[in-house]
Order: C-alpha cells, then structure tokens, then sequence
C-alpha cells in the first residue's frame, strides 16, 4: 500500500473513530486527544501535537469543519480548507487520527472517545477547556502545554497582508 493511502485512512470521522478506540482500548492504549483549528500549520501547532503525543500511546486530533470556524473566526477563515487541514496533520507521524467536527466545541467527540489525557494550549485554563470536567469525571488527565510564543495563525495572516 503506498504510503500516501495510509495517510487518508488516518482522517475518520465521528463514527468511524468509535470502533478504532475500541480497538486501541483493547490492545492496552492510552489515547490523548488535543482540538484546534490548525489553519495555517505553524511551529506552536507541531509543538503541541508532540506533547500531545507524548502523554499517551494513542493521539487522535480534532479539527474544526469549515462552517464551524467561520461561526468562530468570521467569513474570512478558514484560509485551508477541512480537508487540506486534516490531511496535513494526518501526515505527521505524530498524529494517529484526525476527526472533522461540525459543532463549535468538541465535547460530544470527547464523549464518545472519552481519552486519558486531554490536551489544550496554554491560553486556556482548566475552567476554560471544552470538555476538562467531563474528562476529570471519569478519570482522565488534563494537562496544560504552555503555547510558544510569536507563533499564531493569526499573526501569519497579519504578516502576509500587511507585509
């Protein structure tokens, strides 16, 4: 199989990704799971994801549908499409599956993959991350990754526009 085929396989979506964390609970693996918009793909996003990976045997991401980013971010976002973004982090050797949500949180995906560690940027708080209590509850870990400074799609857009 090449290797590009392997990539699409890793982009699920919300119901496909229930029997693979079956079949990942069923092997002993932990899974962590992390959310963005990941728009522009930039250092602060890869930084993240390899923490993210290294809390858990298992790294599932969730990526904003476009509809969803628009209702957060405006008309003018996003700059990628769903699908280019979910096929760049399926790429990365990190990541282990990718899944495109339509709502503007991600709490009804973190239900059903109820992950051991829940992963989110340092410009949350634990008060603030969608999805902390409900993983809290039944045992889970959140954990906090400070963000890396200077790095932000939105600053790479500003930079792009204004020169």
């Amino acid at each position: 199989m090449k290797k590009s085929n392997t990539i699409r396989e890793r982009i699920l979506d919300q119901e496909e990704i229930v029997p693979e964390v079956v079949r990942w609970r069923l092997k002993s693996k932990t899974i962590a799971f992390t959310n963005g918009v990941f728009d522009i793909l930039h250092q602060g996003h890869i930084a993240i994801l390899a923490k993210a990976a290294s809390y858990a045997d298992v790294l599932i991401v969730g990526v904003n549908s476009d509809s969803s980013v628009k209702k957060l971010k405006g008309n003018s976002r996003p700059v990628n499409d769903e699908q280019s973004r979910s096929l760049l982090l399926a790429s990365l050797i990190m990541v282990d599956a990718v899944v495109i949500f339509d709502e503007e949180t991600p709490l009804e995906l973190i239900q059903k993959i109820k992950p051991d560690v829940l992963v989110k940027g340092g410009d949350y708080t634990i008060d603030t991350i969608v999805g902390a209590k409900e993983v809290l509850e039944y045992g889970g870990k959140v954990e906090i990754f400070p963000i890396e400074e200077g790095f932000s799609t939105t600053g790479i857009i500003e930079k792009i526009l204004n020169g």
